[in-house]
């Protein structure tokens, strides 16, 4: 194999200092490192970003969706290193994050996908670790915000807040804002489903790999993220939100979904033994 990580950025019309700063931590590595631009956006005015001879552009003339985008990348990077990042463009981190998180699947050699602690640019904590989603979740969490203590009760429990996120977890389902992925993994379970145009897709993706591989978060490591929550100010973005979470649920199953309550109840109980023996 030719690099250690190669990664991906699938854009649309994205802040171009955001998307640079994006692109500028992942390149500040000495580990050898491909990185895709995938291109949405309707014009190319985003390839003057590419100066380094490591960055590779695609501009695709339209918007294909988030995980379509990626796979364009993942499809060329497979068989180029032991692993791939999907990385959002509004992320950015320190140096020295990939060089522990490479570190940290080189020696745990059964997990799939690992994502690092996500902080808000002013250092609060993002909670993306969850538990597979139930589509009364999803109606919560999208359309009753009104109801702050039903919310909060559900997200103690769904986004695990109750664990602190200061140990690592194997949670069934990460956030698609950063995933550090096995490319034999990947090979192995496939890669993103392009029925969702985006949103969701991390969710499936996630599940997929939890079946046959340990999913993992590691707070050793943190990178920052600007977290924009588009689908809760759009209603182009909550339709796409609306469809992929329609594409998942009739994938796994609505109400009933017994690989769910099985992971959902394994995670929690492995969760909440931890947490209460160490106060």
């Amino acid at each position: 194999m030719q690099y250690s990580i190669t990664a991906s950025i699938v854009t649309y019309n994205n802040n171009p200092e955001v998307l640079q700063e994006a692109i500028a931590s992942f390149l500040d590595t000495e580990l050898p490192v491909q990185l895709y631009l995938v291109d949405n956006s309707p014009t190319d005015a985003l390839r003057a970003l590419c100066t380094d001879a490591r960055i590779i552009y695609i501009f695709n003339n339209k918007n294909v969706g988030f995980g379509a985008g990626h796979n364009i990348a993942m499809r060329e990077a497979l068989d180029k290193a032991p692993y791939h990042l999907v990385l959002n463009p509004d992320v950015y981190f320190e140096p020295g994050t990939l060089e522990r998180l490479y570190e940290f699947m080189t020696q745990h050699t059964a997990v799939g996908l690992v994502m690092p602690k996500v902080l808000y640019p002013d250092g609060e904590v993002q909670y993306l670790c969850k538990l597979l989603p139930t589509p009364l979740q999803f109606i919560e969490r999208r359309f009753m915000k009104w109801n702050r203590k039903r919310l909060e009760q559900q997200n103690e429990m769904f986004e695990l807040r109750f664990t602190g996120y200061n140990k690592l977890m194997d949670v069934p389902y990460l956030s698609g804002c950063f995933m550090f992925l096995r490319t034999s993994a990947l090979k192995e379970v496939g890669l993103f489903d392009e029925r969702i145009f985006m949103y969701s897709e991390d969710a499936d993706l996630s599940r997929r790999i939890h079946q046959k591989f340990r999913t993992v978060f590691y707070p050793e490591a943190r990178i920052y993220h600007h977290f924009a929550k588009g689908s809760h100010r759009s209603i182009k973005l909550l339709w796409y939100a609306i469809h992929g979470n329609l594409v998942y649920f009739t994938k796994w199953g609505w109400l009933f979904d017994r690989e769910r309550d099985r992971i959902n109840k394994n995670v929690l109980s492995k969760l909440t033994a931890c947490t209460n023996s160490h106060p």
